[in-house]
């Protein structure tokens, strides 16, 4: 069937029939091709990536509560960077000597690696055992009596590992063994991809690192769990972490203190005093039914009614002394 031209393209052709000339048509720019690598390590999408990515916030958030605790310090802890890669470029990446925890998921073929910096390892081992994280070390080694100071660290980031996947499905990490070299921890061939997950670790105003990286040829399985809809409201916040005025302040809620009740008071002579005995009466200036005074370090705070609860004496307290500022307690 011929191809019937509008009146636009008939007016372009009698105008360039008048004037001689005939537009030529331009060229189209041709794309330039880009070589395609069948091999790159891209086992996981972009979605799943950013679900990942949002369970490791999780977990960092949990970790850097625990380490908060143990530390007595602030510490803030964010998830920098979720890549694939494959393990021979991983392995070029470890410094030698390392400090590396292998683990693997319980009922599964899952296995992965915690690397600690060697910075980072001494930092928790002083810290752990009381010191201020500022002391230095000769060589990287890592000694039989740190691994078992860190294995406390290493413990924990298996159960808060635990409990931030729990939304996909329940996943037991399990520690296997300590490894210096990260040649001999091989938990996959070195062709195949891996997921490492890093985390900036800030201590006291250091920053150092913490890797975490999963062999993914098994990881089939946990994929097909992870789900948008299922993370929807999996959105954490960003962990802001603890001033020391917090942890002060927390530390202390448990501490005891003394409260004295006072019933009463009366002013006696000094002779009345000396001849105070066995059985004598004081009267008191208050009365029956008055309020009694609750004091700490000589200070009115509130005010109450005597009374008995569970077979003891107490005192309910019925009003606070307004005259008392509160923040001279």
């Amino acid at each position: 069937m011929a191809e019937v031209l509008s009146q636009q393209e008939i007016d372009l052709l009698l105008n360039n029939v008048k004037s001689g000339k005939e537009e030529k048509p331009q060229p189209e720019q041709q794309k330039e091709a880009v070589l395609f690598d069948f091999r790159l390590p891209n086992r996981i999408s972009k979605n799943q990536l950013r679900l990942i990515r949002n369970i490791h916030e999780i977990f960092a958030e949990n970790f850097a509560s625990f380490l908060v605790s143990k530390l007595q310090s602030v510490v803030v802890i964010n998830v920098t960077a979720v890549d694939q890669f494959y393990y021979s470029e991983y392995v070029l990446s470890v410094a030698n000597p390392a400090c590396l925890f292998t683990y693997e998921i319980k009922n599964t073929d899952i296995k992965g690696i915690l690397e600690f910096t060697p910075e980072l390892s001494f930092t928790l081992v002083d810290r752990l055992l009381g010191g201020n994280g500022l002391g230095t070390k000769q060589t990287n080694i890592i000694t039989p009596i740190e691994q078992k100071v860190l294995q406390i660290a290493v413990e924990r980031v298996m159960l808060d590992l635990k409990k931030a996947w729990q939304q996909v499905d329940k996943l037991d990490f399990i520690v296997d063994r300590f490894e210096p070299d990260v040649d001999f921890a091989q938990i996959t061939s070195p062709n195949e991809s891996v997921l490492l997950i890093t985390f900036e670790i800030v201590i006291a105003e250091k920053t150092y690192l913490m890797n975490l990286c999963y062999a993914t040829f098994a990881f089939d399985t946990i994929l097909a769990k992870l789900s948008s809809q299922k993370f929807t409201s999996l959105r954490p916040t960003k962990y802001p972490g603890t001033t020391s005025k917090e942890i002060i302040t927390l530390n202390m809620m448990d501490v005891e203190i003394p409260v004295t009740v006072e019933f009463g008071s009366s002013k006696i002579t000094v002779k009345e005093l000396l001849e105070l005995e066995k059985g004598d009466i004081i009267m008191l200036s208050s009365k029956i039914g008055d309020e009694s005074v609750v004091k700490y370090n000589d200070k009115k705070l509130f005010y109450g009614i005597p009374g008995v609860s569970n077979k003891q004496r107490a005192v309910k307290v019925t009003r606070r002394n307004l005259n008392q500022n509160q923040t001279t307690i």
